[in-house]
């Protein structure tokens, strides 16, 4: 049983009622049956964050925590897909986090001050961040806070570069623009925070190409020139970054919205940006933690296929697993994906945690 995918799918918190299934032997029910039934329960579908257990795969036993939470570009999309990805593909157990309305327990990206369930940070092997602008109170922040000074691995998506906006409280300098740490949690700890759209945001693209001298880096196994694009824009970034990043991958600026379309001639690219790079990060523990970032991963951009295939090998580095990593990596997308365009106040309402499960 421990190779269905299917089975891979059910929640901790549904576990409990999985055994109790089992335990009465209703052999008429499939699992995803089973699971369809859980889904629907009013006691599961209350639940604020989703749990994946992994079984089997290089990744069985570690636990990779997502947190997203951001206004435009769909991260509560993006993320249980990638923890789908990580979980059935390669055995990691996944739990994803979501802006949550304590209201009605709805995912609310336009809720900034909510996140619950980050204490799954404190015995985390890795966590991936995928927020814009949050405005979240000491008490929470303080899981995030507690990892990142700890030296263990983080993957930034996006909009992590500007993911905490922090006028007060005892964590303000980890807001975007901190004058005193300089660009906060953004520039300090991923390399970079948010300065700008370079590509013209909506109507041109991003093609991804080998940075010089990175092809032989594991990351970049099985990716090559022009297979990583997606519809979000390049960003702007300081150059150069930072002594302690080394980018990956350029983003090359399309005239249009296709990944065949033309590259911008002039300014925009020449010289290109950066739109994914490792770093380094020593926190108050001592300890150094390894940094992956990318200013791509919008919910449409992972219907590519060398875009997931990134993000996984990404995972898998920042776990120091590199001997795992292979150019077949498996990144195939689990389930129905049907990304929404990202917009602000794009989001589905109404949705709760459970539902993505479910897909």
């Amino acid at each position: 049983m421990a190779g269905n995918p299917e089975r891979q799918f059910v929640t901790r918190s549904e576990a409990p009622t999985v055994k109790l299934m089992r335990s009465l032997q209703f052999p008429f029910l499939s699992w995803s049956v089973a699971l369809a039934f859980l889904l629907s329960h009013p006691a599961h579908a209350a639940d604020p964050w989703l749990v994946f257990e992994g079984h089997e795969g290089p990744g069985y036993g570690k636990h990779v925590v997502l947190v997203s939470g951001d206004e435009e570009y769909r991260s509560e999309e993006a993320l249980p897909q990638l923890a789908k990805i990580l979980t059935k593909h390669h055995g990691f157990t996944c739990t994803v986090l979501f802006a949550i309305n304590p209201d009605d327990g709805t995912i609310d990206p336009n809720r900034n001050d909510n996140i619950p369930g980050l204490a799954a940070l404190d015995e985390a092997d890795l966590m991936v961040i995928f927020t814009r602008f949050r405005k979240l109170p000491d008490e929470q922040m303080k899981h995030i806070v507690d990892y990142v000074e700890s030296g263990r691995p983080i993957v930034g998506l996006r909009t992590a570069t500007h993911a905490f906006d922090l006028d007060r409280g005892k964590y303000a300098k980890y807001s975007w623009n901190n004058g005193g740490w300089s660009g906060g949690f953004g520039r300090q700890v991923l390399g970079e925070t948010w300065i700008s759209h370079h590509g013209n945001h909506g109507s041109q693209s991003t093609l991804g190409l080998v940075a010089n001298d990175a092809a032989g880096h594991p990351i970049l196994r099985g990716i090559k020139d022009g297979d990583i694009w997606g519809p979000t824009d390049v960003y702007g970034v300081t150059l150069p970054l930072p002594s302690d990043c080394k980018p990956l991958v350029m983003g090359q600026v399309l005239e249009g919205m296709k990944s065949g379309d033309k590259p911008v001639a002039g300014k925009q690219n020449d010289p290109m940006m950066p739109v994914a790079w490792v770093k380094t990060y020593t926190g108050a523990s001592g300890k150094t933690s390894r940094v992956f970032t990318t200013t791509m991963g919008a919910s449409q951009d992972l219907e590519n296929e060398g875009l997931r295939k990134l993000l996984v090998n990404a995972c898998y580095w920042g776990l120091g697993m590199d001997d795992k990593i292979t150019a077949t990596t498996q990144v195939d997308l689990v389930g129905q994906y049907l990304p929404l365009p990202f917009k602000f106040n794009g989001f589905k309402p109404g949705l709760k945690p459970a539902d993505y499960a479910a897909q």
